[in-house]
């Protein structure tokens, strides 16, 4: 697998979406790690509640599981970083969830006609602090039948992985609990260092987002932030999820950045991209056409090469074999210090992808000190 260096080595992303030079640890997360006095048993949302047009400072109460604080870590971070974090927790329990949803707000615009298959719907983190609707997407939105969510105080000043990426969450889930909406049209999005988080979300859930509209902002995966998850999810995300990238023709630095995150797709076998530039524009939201253009592009799903594809992750798989065994290579040479080191790259470099293989040469290492 060809390196990407593009970037310092170990970034890792920062509260405002950004990467920075160091790694992601379990110190990110310390403050969940005390147990929370809110309540989580919520009544159920009325699913027959169908008002359409803009709703603004809606008030969510439903929890997923999906957001809760044991699962985003296990998607999002490093199997190495997740034992270190059970391990911390083992003397401070870890919040059920990150959010007090009864302090929460959200926008969320509901298009008057309803497809006969369900509602779509596009979950949008923005780089500002409040949720608002872009100016013209409502039309857009209308004419793809696209219901649109978006968390206030979820702007770059707030914290990745317990704000941005559960309000994301629960503001999905609480819609499609409330909303008629085809699973098969679920998105994630985003603008600027929300795209960037946005991106991160698309890969650890899969299961949940079909794709994600990366406006003017994203990153190599497998690298920085933009972690592997595990296994499972990956070859979900490989197979079926679709990433629409919508930069201005101006915005030279994040033009830069979407090309070596296509790259990293290409390294990790995910082919479902798709590029919409914008003419004359800067670092901007987008315009509705370009809007639309991106949102027709989600929709369409072009069946995939599986020979393409295997072969792909056939050379994924050995190149981790070969990274593994040479860590392995120092355990026999007696040389655990060189091989702690060596694992935390592997860890970093594959991620979830890896895990029993980390959890494991871990445990051979603890064992020697």
């Amino acid at each position: 697998m060809r390196p990407i260096k593009r970037f310092a080595s170990s970034p890792r992303l920062s509260q405002n979406g950004f990467a920075t030079s160091r790694r992601i640890t379990a110190r990110a997360w310390l403050p969940l790690l005390a147990m929370s006095t809110m309540p989580f048993m919520v009544s159920a949302q009325q699913a027959s509640d169908l008002t359409t047009g803009l709703q603004r400072n809606v008030i969510f109460s439903e929890y997923s599981p999906l957001s809760g604080s044991v699962e985003v870590a296990r998607r999002t971070l490093t199997p190495l970083v997740n034992v270190e974090l059970m391990r911390a927790a083992k003397n401070a329990p870890l919040r059920a969830q990150a959010v007090d949803l009864n302090q929460e707000r959200f926008s969320i615009y509901v298009p008057a006609q309803r497809p006969a298959q369900g509602y779509a719907l596009m979950v949008f983190i923005p780089p500002w602090q409040d949720a608002h609707l872009p100016q013209g997407w409502a039309t857009v939105l209308d004419e793809h039948g696209m219901i649109f969510v978006s968390a206030a105080k979820s702007g770059n000043e707030e914290n990745v992985l317990d704000r941005r990426i559960p309000l994301a969450l629960l503001g999905a889930y609480n819609a499609m609990q409330r909303y008629p909406i085809d699973p098969d049209r679920v998105y994630i999005g985003g603008f600027s260092g929300g795209s960037r988080v946005a991106l991160r979300v698309a890969l650890a859930y899969p299961d949940l987002f079909r794709g994600a509209l990366l406006n003017a902002g994203s990153d190599p995966i497998g690298e920085g932030a933009a972690l592997l998850p595990p296994d499972e999810l990956f070859a979900k995300f490989q197979s079926s999820s679709r990433l629409v990238y919508v930069t201005g023709s101006e915005d030279n630095w994040n033009i830069q950045h979407d090309m070596a995150s296509r790259d990293s797709m290409k390294d990790w076998c995910v082919f479902g991209t798709v590029v919409e530039t914008m003419s004359r524009a800067g670092h901007e939201i987008a315009v509705p056409y370009s809007a639309d253009r991106a949102l027709t592009a989600l929709d369409q799903r072009t069946p995939g090469d599986p020979g393409k594809l295997s072969a792909c992750k056939a050379r994924v798989a050995k190149d981790l074999a070969a990274d593994f065994q040479r860590i392995v290579a120092l355990l026999d040479r007696d040389r655990p210090h060189d091989a702690s080191r060596s694992l935390t790259k592997f860890d970093h470099r594959y991620g979830g992808l890896a895990a029993p293989e980390i959890i494991q040469l871990e445990g051979r290492i603890g064992s020697r000190r």
